[in-house]
């Protein structure tokens, strides 16, 4: 439930800077954010097909890099 709250309190973050006009480098940190959040998320509810998990791997790749991927994989073993 807890990275359910994150998630969504991410989402409102990401809302409220667009609205504001934030800086895109700001935006895209919040985003980077989110989809780590969001893979713990699907993680804490349960079985994920292995699709699914290689998907969301390539999209942190390719949106943030090797060291966000590495504090999403601390974040998921933790």
């Amino acid at each position: 439930m807890e990275e359910a709250r994150r998630v969504l309190t991410r989402l409102e973050r990401i809302e409220a800077l667009d609205r504001d006009r934030a800086l895109p480098g700001d935006l895209l940190a919040e985003v980077r954010l989110l989809l780590v959040e969001a893979e713990a998320w699907a993680r804490a509810e349960g079985a994920i097909p292995e699709a699914a998990v290689d998907a969301v791997g390539r999209c942190q790749e390719l949106l943030c890099g090797p060291e966000i991927r590495e504090i999403s994989s601390r974040t998921l073993l933790a």
